[in-house]
């Protein structure tokens, strides 16, 4: 079903807040999202508490560290039961490699159901000009090509990518399985915002996402119900 590649996030700074939004919107979209600052504000045990209701869960917490932060952090997200989290690719060939086996061990280990793990190329604020400032001068689907290739390389379920980049991202790698979650979509009744590599979301899963990240254009609409059945019905259409 269409509503089951929605990704809502819960971009509100209250676990109060969040309830609401998965109390109303738990039958429209098929995932939820909690990033930095829900997770900051209410913390693991509240991702747990979600999943406990039996919510889709996907960690946004984009792990960058040493290599052994980011896989014992990562073993821990897998403890809490959620479906996906993600970390940067950027982080390199040790950190995702070392992630990967140390969740797939206790996941065996200790029968746990194991999330997909994706790692982020580019965010989907950025063009080439914020790559420049940090010293990488390569195109920017150039270097999202280079880290979803490592990404895939490393054992990796997928990458976070705008979707720009998807069509290249398929022809890259083989793997069938391989997913792609796309921020950066907006529906064509919604404005950008502080996205620069956007699409509606119609193009973007002809293009061949998997997953659809949409957050304003519905939690900001007067009628947030009315606003997902509009962007369903604009991807039918």
């Amino acid at each position: 079903m269409i509503k089951d590649k929605i990704i809502l996030p819960l971009d509100v700074p209250s676990e109060e807040e969040a309830k609401d939004l998965i109390s109303e919107l738990k039958n429209e979209v098929g995932i939820f999202k909690i990033g930095l600052q829900l997770f900051t504000s209410a913390g693991a045990s509240f991702v747990k508490e979600v999943v406990e209701m039996g919510i889709k869960v996907f960690l946004d917490v984009k792990f960058h560290d040493i290599p052994n932060t980011v896989a014992k952090a990562s073993v821990e997200v897998a403890r809490l039961g959620i479906w996906m989290f993600n970390v940067h690719a950027l982080g390199g060939e040790e950190m995702l490699k070392r992630t990967v086996d140390e969740v797939n061990e206790i996941c065996s280990r200790e029968n746990i159901n194991k999330p997909k793990v994706i790692g982020v190329t580019i965010l989907t604020s950025a063009d080439e000009n914020t790559l420049k400032k940090v010293g990488i001068n390569h195109e920017i689907e150039k270097q999202v090509l280079k880290l979803a290739k490592l990404s895939g390389d490393c054992g990796l379920d997928g990458v976070v990518a705008s979707p720009n980049e998807v069509k290249s991202i398929r022809k890259e790698i083989s793997n069938n399985g391989f997913t792609i979650v796309t921020p950066g979509i907006r529906p064509g009744f919604a404005t950008k915002d502080d996205q620069k590599r956007v699409m509606t979301p119609k193009e973007a899963l002809n293009t061949g996402s998997d997953y659809l990240v949409i957050g304003r254009p519905i939690t900001k609409a007067k009628d947030k119900i009315k606003a997902v059945r509009k962007i369903i019905e604009e991807i039918q259409s």
